[in-house]
C-alpha cells in the first residue's frame, strides 16, 4: 500500500489541479476556529469515485484509497501550522482536485495590563495623558472622571464559527484621580435681601480636587476675620459686598454676595 501511495503522489504532480467550485471535494466544516491546545476534526468528502483521497498537513496527515471520505484529526493542536489541504486523485477528469481548510488557531493573551505612561500621581483636568496598553491610548480627563477606573479588555472576534460570546481577557482596573479647579455650586454673584437682625446664610461651597480652602473679605473692618468656611450663617452681618475665595493648588475662584437691607414695611 505504501508503494501504491507513492505512485499516486507522483500521479498527483502530473495532472492539472482544480480547486474551488470546479473541485469535487467538500470539507465539513469548511472553516474551523480552534483554541490553542483543543482538538479538531474535519471531514473531506469526494462527490465522485476517487483513487486516492488524503490530507496534506504538518500534523495529522492521512490518506485513503478509493474511500470517498477521510478525516483530518488532531487531539491537541499546539503548533502554528499551515492550513491543511485535502487532495483527491480521480478516475476521470479533472484528475486532481484540492481544497484548503480555512483554519483559525487562536490563543488568548497570558496577561494584559494598563498603566500610565510617563506620569505618576493624579492627573490634571484638560491635559493630555497616555495610558499604556498593548498600544498607546491618549486621554484628556475631565472632573467627571475623578475616581473613575480604566480597564483594558482584549476581545477575540473569531466570527460566527468561533466561541460565543467571544473570548475576552481584562486587565486589573486602573483608578485615576483628577485634579480640577474649584467650581461653585451656585452662581458666582448673588444678591440677598435681609432685615436687620435677621439670620442670613452665605453659601460659597465649591467642588474641586484637591478640596478647596476658603477665605472671606468684607468692606466692613469688623468682619474681616470671618471664619474660613464654605458656609457662613449670621444674624449680625451688615449690608454690603462679601467676597468668598475658594482655592486649591490649581486655581483661585471668587464669588460675591451683595447684601441689601430690606426696609420694614416696604
Amino acid at each position: 500500500m505504501g508503494n501504491n501511495f507513492l505512485i499516486w503522489i507522483l500521479v498527483l504532480c502530473m495532472f492539472y489541479k482544480v480547486s474551488g467550485e470546479g473541485c469535487s471535494l467538500i470539507l465539513k466544516p469548511s472553516r474551523v476556529v480552534v483554541g490553542f491546545g483543543e482538538s479538531v476534526t474535519v471531514s473531506c468528502e469526494a462527490t465522485r469515485p476517487v483513487r486516492v483521497l488524503g490530507w496534506e498537513s504538518a500534523i495529522g496527515a492521512v490518506h485513503t484509497q478509493e474511500d470517498r471520505s477521510v478525516q483530518w484529526k488532531v487531539d491537541s493542536l499546539i503548533e502554528w501550522i499551515e492550513e491543511p489541504i485535502c487532495y483527491g486523485v480521480f478516475f476521470t477528469a479533472p484528475r486532481q482536485c484540492e481544497e484548503k481548510l480555512n483554519l483559525v488557531l487562536y490563543k488568548t493573551p497570558d496577561s494584559i495590563s494598563i498603566r500610565q505612561a510617563n506620569h505618576t500621581g493624579p492627573m490634571v483636568e484638560g491635559k493630555e495623558y497616555q495610558l499604556l496598553l498593548s498600544s498607546i491610548l491618549v486621554i484628556t480627563p475631565t472632573k467627571a472622571e475623578n475616581d473613575a477606573e480604566y480597564k483594558c479588555v482584549a476581545e477575540l472576534d473569531l466570527g460566527p464559527e468561533g466561541p460565543q460570546p467571544p473570548p475576552t481577557l481584562a486587565s486589573e482596573p486602573l483608578a485615576v484621580s483628577i485634579y480640577f479647579s474649584p467650581t461653585f455650586l451656585s452662581p458666582e454673584t448673588e444678591e440677598l435681601d435681609f432685615t436687620a437682625g435677621a439670620e442670613v446664610t452665605l453659601n460659597c461651597t465649591a467642588m474641586g480636587n484637591p478640596v478647596p480652602a476658603y477665605s472671606w473679605q468684607s468692606i466692613h473692618p469688623a468682619e474681616e476675620k470671618m471664619k474660613a468656611e464654605a458656609v457662613i450663617t449670621s444674624s449680625s452681618l451688615l449690608p454690603g459686598t462679601y467676597t468668598c475665595t475658594a482655592s486649591n493648588t490649581l486655581e483661585k475662584k471668587s464669588k460675591q454676595f451683595i447684601i441689601k437691607e430690606k426696609i420694614k414695611g416696604v
